[in-house]
């Protein structure tokens, strides 16, 4: 009986934990819920704050202290390079079972960390987005739609978090769970409409780069200023058509892309 109920417990206080780091990562957007062409939480983030702040601030503060999983770097370091970032990059691919298959395709460097586009090489299909911390050089799974949207590598996978995705069974994750093929019903075309018509609306200046990036189950684009030059990205859902701004890089400062 005793160690029944030390089971249950050890149960419970696991689902706890679990439940805790789903609010604390990607708090409220179960509550961010919009129609066809709409938008999550004004800019993505629903009841953590439209400017990215609430339990996971953009500074660094907030509930998980940082940027997800992971603390950040001292912002009055040095920066890391692009060779450097490219190199971390390599290696933390390397803890994928499919890594031979995976490389690195793009980096954008911005004032909070570096982005990095990775593809399947047997494939030429953009697999999963990752952040890098510019100064320590960590390096997680971008949040956001790369981990609540991708239907092949995220969270709500399959192969993917486990027992998180097993618990959170039959939330409404905005796209197939089962598929990580199936065709994306909302078109190239109609992604950067979608995008468009957010810039459009939120009245910022930018505007929507016409070639999008298709990951598995969503699409990620480039956001343009006045003068053509990079200004950030947002995702759109490639089932519903739901826009979701990326507002945790901060300015823009360069891109790189690799060569094969």
């Amino acid at each position: 009986m005793e160690s029944r109920s030390k089971r249950i417990a050890a149960w419970v206080a696991g689902s706890v934990i679990v439940g805790v780091a789903v609010i604390a990562l990607f708090g409220g957007v179960a509550l961010a819920q919009a129609p066809k062409g709409g938008t999550m939480g004004g800019n993505g983030w629903g009841m953590m704050g439209n400017d990215g702040s609430g339990m996971m601030g953009n500074d660094g503060s907030g509930m998980m202290g940082g940027w997800g999983p992971m603390s950040r770097g001292k912002a009055n370091g040095q920066r890391l390079t692009a060779d450097q970032v490219q190199k971390r990059v390599t290696e933390y691919l390397g803890s994928y079972d499919n890594s031979a298959d995976l490389k690195l395709a793009e980096v954008m460097e911005f004032q909070d960390n570096f982005y990095a586009k990775i593809q399947e090489k047997s494939t030429g299909i953009n697999a999963f987005e990752l952040l890098i911390d510019p100064y320590s050089g960590n390096v997680w799974p971008e949040f956001g739609p790369n981990m609540m949207w991708n239907t092949k590598y995220g969270m709500m996978a399959q192969g993917g978090w486990g027992m998180m995705r097993d618990m959170m069974r039959g939330f409404d994750w905005n796209g197939p769970t089962s598929s990580q093929s199936a065709d994306m019903t909302v078109t190239p075309e109609q992604a950067v409409k979608y995008a468009q018509d957010y810039l459009d609306k939120e009245k910022n200046g930018l505007t929507a780069e016409e070639e999008p990036n298709a990951f598995y189950g969503y699409y990620t684009i480039d956001t343009l200023d006045k003068d053509g030059k990079p200004a950030g990205m947002l995702s759109v859902n490639g089932y519903t058509g739901r826009v979701w701004y990326h507002t945790w890089h901060g300015q823009f400062k360069d891109e790189m892309e690799m060569e094969d």
